[in-house]
């Protein structure tokens, strides 16, 4: 299983770096991508057909899903290289409203996604089965439905899990337990002190999440272009021994 970083800043794209995309890819089966803010299209293109992908959704802020309306013009109205057939996406239950509505010709309709795409809403903890990837979503901590997920390759048993967006919450520990690498949003930069709370966790929470869940790997993102990303980083590390990255755009790690 290969993970391909197309995005990863926090709340808005940053110059170079697309909001919120993860890429998920394993031979011979379309990849699964888990998230799709702006510009994430725009760098999937550089990386493989955008048509060859199943899509999953934490949850349905902007910066997680506005490229989706985008993928839909690819995948219908493209001259050449339209798609061929139905993938598969998976998000909170109001997934077909919230994005048809941001797709619609009508501005009080609503565009049906089901020429293009199978949709199933999630249901925490009941394991959904994608190509070569099964897909367990925990329901998490968000002033909106919101759910991490973790991702198990059926090949290889590689394990990843992905926060979304999240509040400290348990289920946190729970997806992501003993899994090869966990991508953790730390949108609150270093600490949480004075923040506003149930909507998002720090660098120092990334790390306690990560050590209690004893994951092999920890990826640092969604951090705000306005946030100091390595004293993120470095604020995870004082509560994480094992290895830390931050997750940048255009980097690939093969589990």
């Amino acid at each position: 299983m290969r993970l391909t970083i197309l995005g990863s800043s926090g709340s808005v794209p940053a110059p170079g770096n697309p909001a919120s995309g993860y890429l998920l890819s394993a031979p011979g089966a379309p990849s699964l991508l888990m998230d799709m803010g702006p510009g994430v299209l725009a760098h999937l293109q550089e990386i493989q057909d955008p048509n060859d992908a199943h899509v999953a959704f934490s949850h349905l802020h902007t910066d997680h899903c506005a490229d989706f309306a985008s993928l839909l013009v690819w995948r219908r109205f493209h001259p050449t290289a339209s798609a061929p057939g139905r993938n598969l996406c998976f998000g909170p239950t109001d997934t077909p409203n919230r994005l048809g509505r941001l797709s619609a010709d009508d501005p009080e309709g609503i565009d049906d996604m089901e020429d293009t795409f199978a949709f199933a809403p999630w249901v925490s903890g009941q394991p959904e089965l994608v190509d070569k990837f099964t897909v367990t979503p925990f329901s998490v901590v968000h002033p909106i439905q919101a759910f991490a997920m973790r991702v198990e390759e059926h090949g290889s048993g590689a394990t990843l899990a992905y926060s979304g967006d999240s509040a400290y919450t348990e289920a946190l520990i729970e997806a992501a337990r003993d899994v090869d690498v966990f991508l953790c949003e730390a949108t609150w930069g270093p600490s949480c002190e004075d923040k506003i709370p149930g909507m998002h966790i720090c660098g120092q929470d990334a790390g306690r999440i990560a050590a209690a869940a004893g994951v092999k790997k920890l990826i640092v993102t969604h951090i705000p272009p306005w946030a100091d990303k390595e004293a993120t980083v470095a604020a995870a590390a004082r509560f994480y021994d094992g290895p830390i990255e931050l997750g940048v755009p255009g980097m690939q790690i093969d589990l």
